[in-house]
């Protein structure tokens, strides 16, 4: 069974989809490994480190299509509407894809890698079972976003993020808030209190509060009903415009008195609901920052540009996208055990087993025989329910 890594195209993108340390464990399970020359170059791992471990590098991304059984890229199509048409003439009948996909939001991308007759896998819909946190990439890439973004709001606050007393006086800490207590929100308020800053979280799902105050955050409550707020899988459910503007009234008061605002609010395959109004910044301190994770799906803040810093009303507003590509090293090494793993649960001494009635398998498995297979994505597309 051969592993195909291919270097990413998507413009910025510096992350790879597998790092050396990780081919030993493949080839024991019976897999070799081939690489596209400087896949890895841009997150630190050279083709040396990859010969090192066994892996075997190619002349030519054209190689690795030819002699791969599986293809591995942190981005596919969906996930790179642009360059990734690129590769699709590349693709061969029976070929497995494994990697990020954006299907829920572009689902129209995986009718195209079906027409190719691939059997691909889309990582971010890993189901949230106790089986498969190893192979969780949102997790994993959560946990580099959230680190990095309070980094960010350090380096643009212009006062100091801990208490310091000194002969000039005290200086108070910077208050912090976070939106959102997922994986991402959970590390940005690690990170905030190990810088010194004194930090509180809100969340609209009430099993977090235990999570958020075992890190040392105050937790902010809400008169809100929240019964509904969270899915089977764990993920915060969207909730109707009622209950997001009361949410934002709430809110506004915790966000005057923030020098920080990091929001990581997103729901799958949604736009992102909107939690920071301008009004609500209008309100805030001149020099405060506000970090928005959800720029990706349009921002939990209504002034947040994707990709762009702004300032408005004196408030610095950052609306950073693809984070985890600015930690490559890492984000990298991540991202490789989650796929390492998938790839070791689906081949078992060099071969491979797709047992649909296993949750992992039928979750993330989007196409196969030249159709779109998972029901959410059908559904997305229109298209009627496949027979059993």
């Amino acid at each position: 069974m051969k592993i195909g890594v291919v270097k990413e195209t998507y413009p910025g993108e510096q992350r790879v989809a597998l790092v050396p340390a990780v081919i030993p464990s493949l080839i024991k399970g019976g897999m070799e490994v081939v690489i596209e020359s400087q896949a890895g170059e841009q997150s630190g791992y050279l083709d040396s480190d990859y010969i090192e471990k066994g892996g075997t590098i190619a002349e030519s991304r054209g190689q690795v299509f030819e002699v791969s059984d599986f293809i591995l890229q942190v981005r596919l199509l969906g996930a790179n509407p642009t360059e990734g048409k690129a590769d699709l003439e590349k693709f061969r009948k029976g070929q497995h894809l494994v990697g990020m996909a954006e299907a829920l939001s572009n689902p129209q991308s995986v009718q195209e890698l079906a027409a190719q007759g691939v059997t691909s896998f889309a990582l971010e819909l890993m189901p949230r079972i106790t089986r498969a946190q190893s192979m969780d990439i949102l997790s994993s890439m959560g946990t580099v976003a959230g680190y990095k973004a309070v980094l960010m709001a350090a380096y643009t606050l212009p006062k100091m993020f801990p208490m310091l007393m000194t002969a000039a006086g005290t200086v108070a800490p910077a208050r912090v808030l976070i939106i959102g207590a997922g994986v991402a929100g959970l590390q940005a308020i690690s990170v905030a209190r190990r810088l010194g800053a004194s930090v509180e979280a809100y969340d609209i799902r009430p099993a977090v509060k235990e999570q958020i105050m075992s890190l040392g955050a105050k937790f902010v409550e809400l008169p809100l009903e929240t019964g509904d707020s969270e899915d089977a899988g764990g993920y915060a459910k969207a909730q109707d415009e009622a209950f997001y503007q009361k949410q934002r009234e709430l809110l506004g008061k915790v966000i005057a008195n923030s020098d920080v605002v990091i929001s990581t609010a997103a729901v799958p395959g949604k736009k992102a609901p909107i939690l920071i109004t301008a009004e609500m910044v209008a309100g805030m301190a001149p020099g405060s920052v506000i970090v928005d994770l959800a720029a990706e799906r349009g921002g939990n803040c209504e002034l947040t540009k994707p990709g762009e810093t702004i300032v408005s009303h004196g408030v610095t507003i950052q609306g950073p996208e693809n984070l985890p590509s600015t930690v490559p090293y890492h984000a990298s090494q991540m991202y490789s055990k989650n796929v390492a793993t998938f790839l070791l649960h689906l081949v078992k001494k060099g071969e491979l087993t797709l047992d649909m009635n296993d949750e992992i398998t039928k979750e993330t498995m989007m196409t196969q025989n030249g159709e779109v297979v998972l029901a959410r994505i059908r559904e997305a597309l229109g298209l009627p329910a496949l027979s059993a």
